[in-house]
């Protein structure tokens, strides 16, 4: 199960993720993404409470920092050891900025 908090503060998103995301439910937080972006130039992933990501969710991740190239930044934060675990082994950490 996957919960997702969204604060806005002018052109600055934060998308807290809550739970895990898998492959039940990647595409309806890439489609949540993908209609919260408009005027978007900073966008903050804070995965604290994220227990756990798949290679699906990890698809969402990419096309999110794809997009902000595009428009502004992205950064992740509050990576938890297993979830990090996930993006050193998939090369993750080279390609996002994580904090």
């Amino acid at each position: 199960m996957l919960n997702t908090i969204k604060k806005r503060s002018n052109d600055r998103l934060t998308i807290a993720l809550v739970g895990r995301v898998d492959a039940s439910n990647a595409s309806d937080l890439e489609q949540e993404v993908k209609s919260s972006l408009d005027g978007v130039t900073e966008l903050v992933f804070d995965l604290e409470k994220l227990v756990y990501i798949s290679s699906a969710g990890l698809r969402v991740l990419l096309m999110a920092q794809k997009k902000m190239d595009k428009q502004g930044s992205m950064k992740v934060l509050h990576v938890n050891d297993m979830v990090m675990e996930v993006f050193v082994n998939m090369g993750f950490k080279d390609i996002l900025t994580i904090e």
